[in-house]
């Protein structure tokens, strides 16, 4: 396994990213503008078509969410023993595509609940194959930097679904259900062109593998990639569902048709920085890195909760964008460093297992403190998270430098 960067690595010559990483971007950018089109709008849909409360809003997104990232362990898991990973990918941006109808056409909380579980099922197919994928294309050299970019074009499918799905809010009169209908195109798009924009590399151990959640195999994992798993998921506790960003926007007085625009600027953001932030990555310390990531995000929960002033929110979304920007290629490529070659795809499940179910809890949590106590309680949960997360590494690193 490659050994993590230090703060006095030397910078590596400039390689190209291949190809392979800009069609797989480009894929996440299709599915993301698809997905984010009815993401940004389904809390209000949910809350006000529907009727739903902040506490069955928090359990759905967090069921989905949690989701996507278990499932991701057994995917990952099945494209090490089969020694493929585009198979899975394409299942799994098929099992999306084909889930974004069900919104449209839902009259109630049942198939909201189908639909959402569907696509983040499907998520989770493809998630751990797709970032396994990644590692195995790119040189160890810029895996910052690729998984940045991935995370960068993903991103701007993230902002553009929002943006288009306020402009048509505008043209159709906040007709949600036609919006979702238009997001199907999208989807079926990034299917088409995982299908036929990339050849997947040649098996480097052809022949029979072993089973990669075998205790011999688990063991190989070794206590750097454990670091990563525990401080990935305590991570994932401060950084709870984004649905609470668009809430929190409502409570603004942002009209409903521009509360998409809330998620327009986080992702913008978000994009403008992982890329950036990615090849940072791949010449200073990794969790120096995630030591400055985390403190934007105490930054951005103590301003949302200090102000429900739109100029409060659009600083504290701002910030969320720029520490996701920091933190989520940071923590891929923390993964793909720190297992061996021929368990990427089980080592990124497992990583997501963890936190899978810190993001249930996250969200569950998230979804009680708005009902009893507020809007403020929620973000200050989320800041009081990444200071304990933020501790867990200070003294990690003090107890190194001894």
């Amino acid at each position: 396994m490659t050994p993590l960067p230090s703060a006095d690595s030397p910078q590596p010559a400039r390689i190209a990213i291949p190809r392979g990483v800009w069609v797989l971007g480009g894929v996440s950018l299709l599915m993301d503008v698809s997905s984010e089109m009815i993401h940004s709008l389904l809390p209000l849909f949910m809350a006000g078509a529907l009727g739903m409360s902040g506490l069955m809003i928090g359990l759905i997104e967090g069921l989905a969410e949690a989701t996507a990232l278990i499932v991701k362990v057994f995917s990952g898991a099945l494209s090490d023993v089969l020694g493929r990973r585009k198979a899975l990918a394409v299942f799994g941006y098929a099992l999306g595509a084909l889930s974004k109808p069900l919104f449209a056409l839902a009259p109630g909380a049942g198939l909201i609940i189908t639909a959402r579980l569907l696509d983040r099922f499907g998520k989770g197919v493809r998630g751990a194959p797709r970032d396994a994928l990644v590692a195995d294309i790119t040189p160890p050299e810029i895996r910052g930097a690729a998984f940045g970019l991935r995370q960068s074009l993903d991103t701007v499918g993230a902002f553009s679904g929002p943006l288009i799905a306020t402009g048509l809010m505008l043209l159709w009169a906040n007709d949600f259900r036609a919006v979702f209908w238009v997001a199907v195109v999208p989807g079926l798009v990034s299917v088409a062109l995982l299908m036929f924009g990339i050849r997947e590399p040649e098996l480097t151990q052809p022949g029979r593998r072993s089973n990669p959640i075998s205790a011999a195999n688990l063991a190989r994992l070794d206590g750097g990639y454990r670091f990563v798993v525990v401080i990935g998921a305590v991570f994932t506790l401060a950084r709870f569902s984004e649905a609470f960003l668009v809430l929190r926007a409502q409570q603004c007085g942002v009209p409903i048709a521009l509360v998409p625009l809330v998620m327009v600027a986080m992702n913008l953001v978000y994009s403008a920085t992982a890329y950036p932030f990615g090849r940072l990555s791949d010449r200073m310390s990794h969790e120096r890195l995630l030591m400055i990531g985390l403190c934007v995000l105490v930054a951005a929960d103590l301003t949302l909760a200090a102000s429900a002033h739109w100029a409060a929110l659009l600083v504290g979304v701002a910030l969320w964008g720029i520490h996701l920007g920091i933190t989520q290629g940071l923590l891929a490529a923390m993964v793909a460093h720190s297992a061996p070659a021929d368990l990427r795809g089980t080592a990124f499940g497992v990583f997501n297992l963890a936190s899978g179910i810190a993001m249930l809890v996250a969200s569950l949590v998230a979804g009680w403190l708005w009902d009893a106590l507020g809007a403020s309680a929620t973000f200050l949960g989320g800041a009081a998270f990444a200071v304990v997360c933020l501790a867990g590494l200070l003294l990690r690193s003090r107890r190194a430098a001894l």
